[in-house]
């Protein structure tokens, strides 16, 4: 049974980090591009980091570009979104998703999702 569980989120102060999990079981990480996409508050999902083995590249939406960073544990076969500098914009519910092929930022590209971990950066 393919699953993605994210954990991680939780409540910071502006300019802290936390590092978000997403943990994969029924299927190989490695495999498949994995993407984190946020949701904040009365906005649309949007597509945050991508670690894509296809392309064997990694992408960062412009905002988070030298503050995050996606890194691939295959051991454990989980993908993490570490997260450095935290702005009261980055607050919303974290996703990951996972498909095959080359990386996307749309989401009916992507198969399989994880239920979201809440992260909420305070001022």
């Amino acid at each position: 049974q393919v699953q993605l569980v994210e954990s991680g989120g939780g409540l910071v102060q502006a300019g802290g980090s936390l590092r978000l999990s997403c943990t994969a079981s029924g299927f190989t990480l490695y495999h498949y591009t994995t993407t984190w996409f946020r949701q904040a508050p009365g906005k649309e999902r949007e597509g945050v980091s991508c670690f894509s083995t296809t392309d064997d590249r990694l992408f960062y939406r412009n905002s988070v570009k030298g503050r995050f960073t996606i890194s691939l544990d295959n051991a454990n076969n989980i993908v993490y979104l570490q997260m450095n500098d935290l702005k009261p914009e980055d607050t919303g519910i974290y996703f990951c998703a996972i498909k095959r092929g080359a990386a996307s930022w749309l989401e009916s590209d992507y198969t399989y999702w994880g239920q979201g971990t809440q992260v909420t950066v305070s001022s």
